[in-house]
């Protein structure tokens, strides 16, 4: 039988399983991208502007290091300069999500073992992983190309092509992990850290020595230079990679066992330590949580550092001070900046709070949640132990960054630290919608990824179009206080703490009452 045997059915039914979050990931990526040539020329209507703003830009490393050099003035080249890079970075988590999901976790569930006891070849799982991150980049390149070809077709063919590259190239570094470990959690881990490590020294090559962008897929973006004398022959740089892990994946992948791994996980003592379900939950989510606060502390530094000198940029500009304004409030030019990349964290942090949440979903589906609950455990004492640490774990996020915010600005912490705390309540708000889903319909609280984005997208794009007020108003974020230019105000804060509270005791009361697996 060939190694290949069942690699269409497989891709079909990922296609099936993920046809909620890949539309989403895609439509936000897309979105985000075929926004900016609008908000730009909105912002910066003549040649002068954007020639002076690049030239702003060329002598601030602190900025370039955040979003890159603008290597040309022109609408096309201004959009590849303001969200090249983020475009990039958004559809490498779509890919490693989408590899991982249909590898590692498939064997770790044990589903995988009863897919490959009939015809399916040893390697159509990981072959149909990356079929379907394929696809999944082959959409979103296609659809950035016909959207910027209106500022020129070599340009948006060549930053269409860059941003889908770049998510192959960790689709394909996510099927080598998923070969190494034996914990999709683990995976996931080492996946991200690479994503995290390319994203460093790609800043630290914008901001100092060239040769450090090179070392990362996320420099190679910037260095096809698209609207600006493209260069095609990086894309191959991108390809070459993508090869060469596909084939290290595939060779892995055939001298392994199933559900075994190059780098097995430690056994655990001998005598347990977990005491309660609080503490198995705590155990299970302390990694991803780890990784979150570091994310949130470094944006918080790098962003608390930018405040002056983007605050100075602003100032001068009315366009992009009144898209600030939208985001952030009507204070000072500083307190609008501060309030407007604080909300941006908090929109941020609602991701976290729908995976730990989520997290009550793969326990259940995976089996493992059974014999736990077969003992002397309720199911509110072991779903209460992960929400603990989905929705405190948002406190401790907004907290960390309210500490690099302050660590990198250097002045006022009392507001910076207020203005990130009173995010927490809207994060709540939709970790409660998801615990909802899961409550009531677990096979369609994936979901809460949906809702999640459509926030998200809704206060990235929503504020740069000047949406309409009813549309914003959909966002639990959009009744927060705008910290720390305007004054506090209680009631919105209550109302979502409230209605947080209300949605999670709904969902928990559907959970008693359903059978596990229904």
């Amino acid at each position: 039988m060939s190694a290949l045997v069942g690699t269409g059915v497989l891709f079909r039914f990922a296609l099936r399983r993920d046809r909620v979050l890949l539309p989403v990931w895609i439509g936000v990526n897309a979105l985000m991208v075929l926004s900016m040539p609008g908000t730009l020329r909105g912002l910066y209507a003549t040649e002068a502007e954007r020639a002076a703003l690049r030239s702003q830009m060329a002598g601030n490393a602190s900025l370039r290091a955040l979003t890159g050099p603008a290597l040309d003035d022109s609408l096309g080249g201004l959009t590849a300069w303001r969200v090249g890079v983020y475009a990039g970075l958004l559809a490498a988590v779509m890919s490693l999500l989408i590899v991982i999901r249909h590898t590692r976790d498939e064997e770790e569930s044990g589903r995988l073992e009863v897919i490959a006891s009939g015809a399916v070849g040893r390697r159509a799982p990981l072959s149909s992983a990356l079929l379907t991150s394929a696809a999944a980049n082959g959409v979103l390149a296609v659809v950035l190309i016909a959207g910027l070809a209106s500022l020129g077709l070599s340009g948006a063919l060549a930053l269409g092509l860059a941003v889908g590259l770049t998510g192959l190239v960790f689709a394909s570094a996510a099927a080598v992990a998923a070969q190494l470990t034996q914990s999709a959690r683990l995976a996931r881990g080492l996946t991200a850290g690479l994503l995290g490590a390319a994203f460093v020294l790609r800043a630290a090559g914008d901001a100092g020595p060239a040769w450090l962008t090179w070392a990362s897929p996320l420099g190679w973006l910037e260095k096809v230079r698209a609207y600006a004398g493209e260069r095609w022959w990086v894309l191959g740089l991108s390809a070459l990679a993508c090869l060469s892990q596909a084939l290290l994946a595939y060779a892995l992948a055939g001298r392994r066992d199933l559900g075994m791994s190059f780098l097995p996980t430690r056994p655990g003592p001998a005598v347990g330590r977990l005491g309660s379900a609080g503490a198995l939950a705590w155990r299970l989510q302390r990694g991803a949580l780890l990784g979150w606060s570091t994310g949130f502390f470094l944006a918080g530094v790098i962003y608390g550092s930018l405040t002056e000198g983007a605050a100075d940029m602003m100032s001068g500009n009315a366009g992009a001070r009144a898209v600030l304004e939208r985001m952030g409030g009507r204070a000072g030019v500083t307190d609008t900046f501060l309030s407007a990349m604080i909300s941006m964290l908090g929109l941020v942090s609602a991701l976290y709070v729908v995976s730990a949440v989520l997290r009550l979903s793969s326990e259940e589906s995976s089996g493992r949640a059974e014999p736990l609950l077969a003992c002397a455990v309720s199911r509110l004492r072991w779903a209460g132990g992960h929400l603990v640490t989905a929705f405190g774990g948002v406190a401790l996020l907004m907290l960390l960054a309210g500490l690099g915010f302050w660590a990198g600005y250097g002045e006022r912490p009392d507001a910076v630290m207020g203005a990130c705390l009173v995010q927490v309540p809207a994060a709540w708000a939709l970790g409660a919608v998801t615990v909802l889903l899961y409550g009531f319909a677990p096979r369609v609280a994936v979901a809460g990824w949906a809702v999640a984005g459509a926030v998200l997208l809704i206060g990235w794009v929503g504020s740069a179009l000047d949406a309409p007020r009813w549309l914003l108003a959909v966002s639990p974020y959009d009744h927060l206080p705008k910290l720390p230019g305007a004054g506090m105000t209680w009631g919105p804060v209550g109302v979502l703490i409230g209605l947080a509270m209300l949605l999670t005791s709904a969902g928990l009361v559907g959970l008693r009452r359903r059978d596990l697996g229904s």
